[in-house]
């Protein structure tokens, strides 16, 4: 699970892998209209898109001439798990802090 989530992660670290992943939310494209907004050559493009398949985030298939992108169902599971995990104890440990706020203010006030 770490090296998958080392993967997606470090996938995800690059803002042109963030973009095409963003703009793939609206819907599968071709590669030649995912790279257009990006300044560099195809291949240094297709690099990013390899990237993105090994990290499980897209898959691609040819139609005809076209390669086509498209977003893998259930990608980002596995990072959404991790995060509400993270979150929950962050929350059980930031209610404990504010208990204990609360006791300490109460027993400063009961010694006025």
């Amino acid at each position: 699970m770490a090296n998958q989530m080392d993967t997606l992660f470090a996938a995800l670290a690059d803002p042109t892998r963030r973009g095409v992943v963003e703009r793939l939310t609206r819907g599968e494209a071709p590669i030649k209209e995912l790279a257009a907004p990006h300044d560099m050559a195809l291949p240094s493009f297709m690099k990013h898109i390899d990237r993105l398949e090994d990290a499980g985030l897209v898959t691609t298939r040819k139609v005809g001439r076209q390669r086509i992108v498209a977003l893998t169902p259930d990608a980002f599971a596995p990072a959404e798990t991790w995060l509400e995990r993270q979150k929950r104890a962050w929350e059980e440990r930031l209610d404990r802090l504010e208990d204990l706020a609360v006791r300490l203010e109460a027993d400063s006030t009961d010694d006025a």
